[in-house]
């Protein structure tokens, strides 16, 4: 699996921003809410959830749109949306890499490779968590699988296929999981991990597979999502002291204008005339 990167951007007029990256395949992802919401999109039991995608060149095709609606549908069961009714909560997805199969590029019909994709869905939880605004049952995290074909009877399966192995690959996917569990009586070791549920995959080979062959890349894919859950865990004790940082009230002392001016300050009631 390549190095994990994960960084808090503080971007200008929205509650959460955040870029995630496996290796250079990297994701910026940014969260408003909640907001005021248009009258035709107005939920009242519950906020609505609005996911737009955009690749690193070009405008949104169908391809971006179709991942849009898989983002909602991944992140729309950990998020607690009936807090905020009649309200809108809006996430905004930007690929920041581009491959040669054109994932990321705008290209159309190609589509957006799993790498890719979960490097996305993991910077739109990075996103949720540094805005704050918006109550989660858990954390979602993802990893991609590939299938390499050495010959007709062997087959390898690879944590987090690097851009280089992308065309050798028979058959790739996406696992996204949820990490939730009750608040212990105790704080967790630093080694435990709270329990996690496959949301989704979109895991396709080129040849037929069995059932055992999607278990052992759904297991591969969990030992990766656990790798993503601590670094989303280190992140977030780095992202405290930095907020910790930023309120401290620095007590500056007056500079000699500011003396002279206070004293030069006149009541105009009391001048006589």
């Amino acid at each position: 699996m390549r190095d994990l990167f994960v960084a808090y951007e503080r971007l200008d007029r929205v509650d959460g921003s955040a870029r995630f990256g496996f290796g250079s395949t990297k994701s910026l992802s940014s969260v408003s809410g909640p907001i005021e919401v248009r009258p035709t999109l107005e939920n009242p039991s519950q906020a609505t959830l609005d996911i737009q995608i955009r690749p690193l060149a070009a405008v949104a095709g169908t391809d971006s749109k179709a991942l849009a609606t898989t983002l909602k549908s991944i992140f729309a069961p950990s998020l607690l949306l009936s807090h905020h009714p009649r309200t809108l909560v809006q996430v905004v997805g930007q690929a920041l890499c581009g491959t040669e199969s054109g994932s990321g590029l705008g290209s159309a019909g190609r589509g957006w490779n799993a790498s890719l994709t979960a490097s996305l869905i993991n910077a739109t939880t990075a996103a949720f968590v540094s805005a704050g605004s918006v109550p989660m049952k858990g954390v979602v995290c993802a990893v991609a699988a590939g299938r390499l074909q050495a010959d007709s009877r062997t087959t390898t399966l690879v944590l987090d296929p690097e851009e280089s192995e992308l065309p050798r690959l028979a058959g790739s996917g996406c696992f996204a999981f949820l990490f939730t569990a009750a608040l212990p009586g105790s704080p967790l070791a630093a080694s435990d991990f709270p329990s996690c549920s496959l949301l989704w995959t979109n895991y396709t080979t080129a040849a037929p597979f069995d059932v055992s062959e999607l278990s052992r890349a759904r297991d591969l894919a969990e030992k990766g999502a656990r790798q993503v859950w601590r670094k989303m865990k280190e992140s977030v004790s780095w992202l405290e002291k930095s907020a910790t940082r930023n309120t401290e009230i620095k007590i500056e002392p007056k500079t000699e204008v500011e003396e002279t001016t206070k004293y030069m300050e006149v009541d105009d009631a009391k001048i006589e005339i």
